[in-house]
């Protein structure tokens, strides 16, 4: 399993030292990678009465693409999208920032891909909340053409494009998606297209349920089910021992990779996040690869 940080974006600020130092320090820890969540644009609660979203207009998001290609060059870290919403960006846009860290990282890089839920960042953005779920999977079956393929004609629903391509082509050809989402047709869908996934459930009788229904997707659109990632999450709260304990019920569960969350755990400072992932990288150790 392989041991890996959420990036604190709600809570690291606008500081380029303190993401320097982030980035460099945990992999002095030996952590295997940074994951980083997407929102490009936050909801004013003035403006939008009764705002129910876990985020609004305060709350610091570093673009992940941009992020990324900073933190590719000074580091050596995978770097992992968890998730970027694709249906409210351009297909391919995203396909071009992807193959460029990829490029960067030399291969170490996981797009993960998700719907999201913020309708304000969608109209913004100048996409269809409604078609969502129809857009992404149009989306990756396009993605992973424009990765492989030199010039591509491709006549969607959602996308046209008509004999173009990237060039340079990404180092891994094509990149790995990977999906985030939790109720039965995103099970679905990751069986069916996903490298991988993330799940939102902890194991146990729910993680069981939507493994159940990923693999049955898999297995009827042809896919062999054991080849799909599993990448699980787990919340500073407490202490080092009970995040190992927490961590080792995702390596038995059968995660091939896994996130240290802490973001929402009261640090202040870059120096906190660090200072407890000090610490929670000596508990993990013996469950890494």
């Amino acid at each position: 399993m392989r041991v890996g940080v959420v990036f604190p974006q709600t809570e690291i600020g606008a500081d380029v030292g303190a993401v320097r130092t982030y980035a460099q320090r945990v992999e002095e820890l030996g952590y295997r990678h940074v994951l980083a969540y997407d929102h490009v644009l936050g909801a004013d609660p003035a403006v939008h009465r009764g705002w129910p979203g876990p985020y609004d207009v305060t709350t610091t998001f570093h673009e992940p693409f941009v992020l990324f290609g900073y933190i590719a060059g000074i580091s050596s870290l995978e770097l992992v999208t968890g998730i970027i919403i694709l249906p409210q960006r351009q297909t391919a846009l995203v396909a071009k920032q992807a193959a460029e860290v990829d490029l960067l990282t030399r291969g170490r890089f996981r797009l993960g891909v998700g719907l999201g839920w913020n309708a304000v960042e969608y109209e913004a953005l100048g996409q269809d909340f409604a078609t969502r779920g129809r857009r992404i999977e149009e989306q990756v079956d396009l993605l992973r053409r424009l990765w492989t393929e030199p010039a591509v004609t491709f006549h969607g629903r959602f996308d046209r494009v008509t004999g173009a391509g990237l060039a340079p082509l990404p180092v891994q050809r094509p990149i790995p998606v990977w999906f985030g989402g939790q109720s039965d047709p995103a099970y679905r869908r990751i069986g069916r297209l996903a490298d991988g996934w993330f799940p939102q459930v902890p194991p146990g009788p729910k993680l069981d349920e939507a493994r159940s229904v990923v693999e049955r997707a898999a297995a009827e659109a042809g896919r062999d089910p054991a080849r799909l990632g599993l990448e699980g999450r787990v919340s500073w709260r407490d202490s080092p021992e009970k995040l190992a304990e927490r961590a080792a019920t995702w390596r038995d569960a059968g995660a091939t990779h896994l996130s240290v969350n802490t973001m929402g755990a009261g640090l202040g400072t870059v120096d906190d996040h660090l200072r407890v992932l000090e610490a929670a990288a000596e508990a993990l150790q013996p469950l890494g690869d």
